[in-house]
This record gives C-alpha cells, structure tokens and sequence, in this order.
C-alpha cells in the first residue's frame, strides 16, 4: 500500500495496515509538500520582509524568528497592504517536476499555508492591536480577516485549477494557545473566526482536498470549533498541555491527531520512561483501530532543547512498536543512522 493510501485511510478511518508518519529527521515521511515559490517580481523592500509586508527577525538561537515590523499600522490604510500574488505563473514552476517525483514515490502531496487566519492578522496589525480592536472596531478586524482569507481561497483554487487532484490536502498554521487558554473566548472565536476559517476549508473540500491545521497552546475549545468547520487532521504537539486524556475522551474518533511526545515536557528532558509513557497514552486515548493518529516530528531540536541525538529513534521505535500491534506492521526502518 502507498504512503498515499495509508494517510487517505488514516485520516478517512479506514483501517491503514500502519500508523501514518512524518518524520523528516528520521529519514522518513509518507507526505510531501509542493515547492510553491515567492514569485520572480517579489523584491523584498528589507531584509526579513515576507510578501505581506510583514518584517521578521531572529534570535541568536536558531529559531523560525518573530515578526517585528508590521505592515499595518494604521488599519484605515488595509487598502495599500501587500498581499501575495497567487495568480503568478513563475510561483509553480518548480511544482511540475516535484509532483512527478511525489507521484512515483506514492506519496500523500500537500499543498501548505503559513499563518492561514489569526497569526496572519496580528503579524499584519499587531497582536495587541488585533485583540483589542476585535472589541472596539470589529468591522475592521472583520475587513482585514476577509482580506486574508480571500487571499488563501485564491491560492487554494489556483492549485486545484493547475495540479487538480495530484494534491491531496492543504496542511496550515494558527497558534491560539497560551499555556493556560486560547487567546479569545469560545463565544468570540464561533462568532468571528469560524464562518472564515469555514469559507478557506470548504474551498479547500470543493477542492478535493483533505483539510490539517497545527495550532500551539491550550487549544482544546478550539478544537472542537476546527471539528465543526472541517477540519480533517489537527497538529498538536504539547498534548501534556492539552490533557491527553481530557482531548482523547472529547475527540478521538472525530478527528484525526498528527502528534508525538510532548516537544515540551517531554522531549527536551530526554528522559525514555517520559517518552514511553507518552507513545502509550497517545496510542491508548488519541489513536483508534480505525486510524486517527499521525505520527509527526518537529523539526527544530535545538529549538526545543533536545540534547541527546537518539531520543527521537527511541521515539520512533516505540511508536513502531504500537504500529505493528494495533495495526499490523511497523513503521519503515529509519533512513539515518543511530546517532545522526
């Protein structure tokens, strides 16, 4: 069976003969992302700016930075904000070619979005600024949420129109998560966030394409609103902070999860026993007979203070391990060697 075939029955709850993984450090991933490139007329006014206007900076640790410019100062210029030009040809051109190989390896191909809704408004506007005006001037925030949303719809349909159905699903990023609770309240988010996030992810369905979403934090209510917009997989990977339990008895079955031991309290202690009892929890309330559960990485261990090189084959095994027994057959051998 393809790697295709086992993320289609994982997600679809069709009884996949092994756990579904994406484990880029380890050498191994049954999916693959098209290369969609910023197009050839997009010239960056500073370093670090992105195609939003957004300007990012990093730390002296490697790290995926943080937006410290932010292209919208004042909302009443929303109408002379950048927003990516989806409809460039020169954007896709390396896309032809990586299909092709995808197709022969028998992967699941997806297309992806970075900071889809909520992220994009505050790196926009700021985070401050967003979440106060959400209260006080909701028909801007409503304006520029539209603006964004409008923009990934117009990516989605460029891709189903160029590449059709050789893409699978359409894989995206929203934190809404402090450690404690989401950003806004439920009432707030069902009211201004679901009907958008609803309109990006019934494109992507019309689409033919299976919707996952990652979101960091406390995200547990939230969840249960990507249910009801249709969200197909979510990426969650504190599930300590979560509440394994807790998220299993609420949704297991209704979702499908894309995780692995906690990248918090988990990983970065390097400790096996924490590693174990995470994969068994995991399996044990998130995982179903009939699929349900990705097995994911992340992919920045110095990030996340991972110090020892094996702890993730560890990972990996033990997940293998469960693969094979709930499922029948383990996970592939690990292409990098013990220690790499």
């Amino acid at each position: 069976m393809t790697s295709r075939e086992i993320v289609q029955r994982t997600v679809r709850f069709q009884k996949p003969p092994r756990l579904a993984a994406n484990i880029g450090s380890l050498g191994v991933s049954d999916v693959a992302g098209i290369p969609v490139r910023a197009p050839e007329s997009f010239k960056p006014e500073v370093p670090g700016q992105d195609e939003w206007g957004c300007v990012w900076e990093k730390t002296a640790v490697p790290n995926m930075g943080q937006v410290k410019g932010h292209p919208l100062a004042d909302i009443r210029d929303l109408d002379r904000l950048p927003v990516p030009d989806y409809d460039c040809d020169s954007r896709y051109v390396d896309v032809p070619a990586a299909l092709d190989r995808f197709e022969a390896a028998g992967k699941y191909i997806t297309g992806g979005i970075f900071m889809v809704l909520f992220e994009r408004m505050h790196s926009i506007h700021g985070f401050e600024n967003v979440l106060t005006e959400l209260v006080t001037d909701r028909p801007a925030m409503e304006a520029l949420a539209d603006r964004i949303a409008d923009v990934h719809i117009g990516y989605v349909r460029n891709v189903a129109r160029r590449f059709g159905n050789r893409v699978h699903a359409f894989g995206m990023t929203d934190d809404w998560g402090t450690q404690q609770a989401a950003f806004v309240s439920s009432d707030m988010w069902m009211d201004f966030f679901f009907p958008r996030y609803k309109r990006i992810f019934d494109a992507m369905h019309e689409a033919g394409y299976d919707v996952w979403v990652h979101s960091c934090g406390k995200v547990n209510e939230i969840v249960e609103g990507y249910i009801r917009a249709g969200v197909d997989a979510v990426n969650l990977q504190q599930p300590r902070a979560l509440g394994i339990e807790e998220m299993g008895q609420r949704f297991r079955g209704r979702i499908t999860f894309e995780s692995l031991a906690d990248i918090q309290h988990t990983l970065p202690t390097n400790d096996r026993r924490k590693v174990a009892e995470d994969v068994e929890a995991l399996m044990q309330h998130w995982a179903t007979p009939e699929g349900g559960f990705v097995f994911s990485d992340y992919g920045d261990n110095a990030a996340i203070g991972v110090g020892d090189p094996d702890i993730k084959r560890y990972l990996y095994q033990r997940f293998s391990e469960y693969s094979e027994r709930v499922y029948g057959e383990p996970l592939p051998e690990p292409v990098v060697p013990q220690g790499g």
